[in-house]
């Protein structure tokens, strides 16, 4: 199973999810603060950090942000478990590198469920024989092994979601296909309430996408359907 870090300023948070994620086999390091969090990080070089927002020290803004610079720790999955939980917030965390945002109070089933659609994600990234295979499709070349994507004459890098996004999309290209089936491909699971996540992730795929030509969509929002991307670009 993985090793996880727990970075959270509440001691019954940092026990409970402890306990229940060794009840998972997993093995769990701990810390309290933004500044042990990084060092501990640094030091086990986790497979997943649970990261708390609001800490002494330096916040989880800044640790995401000092993660994501971190040659050993730059693709680790991220999920930010915090009681701030407005739209602002999201895109702020998922501005910083996270790759999941869960506010509390929380359900422990839920955060199992989300711990496993992360390291899936992080799995697949490995390269293998079942995932070294290049899809291209229209414009786009994807890169499963690098977690890139080829876009005409530019080589653009994703993070794990971004990439499962995209990939759900390629795959489905030409179609419509609906928030709910998004969130199962890509989570695993499909609560109502994790959609403004998954709108968060879109645009930041969205700038990713049309940053070297603002001119051509392929990323359409179908209003009360869901997405379709369209391979060729639209004007």
């Amino acid at each position: 199973m993985a090793n996880i870090l727990v970075v959270d300023d509440n001691p019954a948070i940092v026990e409970l999810v402890k306990i229940n994620l060794e009840m998972q086999t997993h093995t769990v390091y701990t810390a309290h603060d933004g500044v042990q969090g990084f060092a501990v990080a640094q030091q086990e070089l986790p497979h997943l950090i649970i990261l708390d927002l609001m800490m002494p020290n330096v916040d989880g803004y800044t640790v995401c942000q000092r993660l994501r610079k971190h040659p050993n720790l730059a693709k680790t999955p991220i999920l930010m478990l915090t009681a701030l939980g407005d739209l602002d917030d999201k895109i702020k965390g998922f501005d910083s590198g996270a790759d999941d945002y869960l506010v509390k109070p929380f359900e422990i089933p839920e955060l199992l469920v989300r711990i496993r659609a992360l390291l899936r994600r992080t799995e697949a990234s490995v390269p293998s024989s079942a995932t070294k295979e290049i899809l291209t499709v229209g414009d786009f070349t994807l890169m499963p092994d690098s977690l890139e994507v080829q876009l005409k004459d530019n080589t653009i890098k994703l993070t794990p979601t971004e990439f499962e996004i995209l990939n759900a999309l390629v795959q489905n290209h030409g179609q419509t296909i609906s928030l709910g089936k998004m969130l199962q491909d890509v989570w695993g699971y499909s609560p109502d309430d994790d959609v403004e996540t998954l709108r968060v992730h879109i645009r930041h795929l969205r700038v990713k996408l049309e940053k070297s030509n603002a001119e051509v969509k392929y990323i359409e929002t179908i209003y009360g359907g869901g997405y379709r991307l369209w391979p060729e670009g639209k004007a």
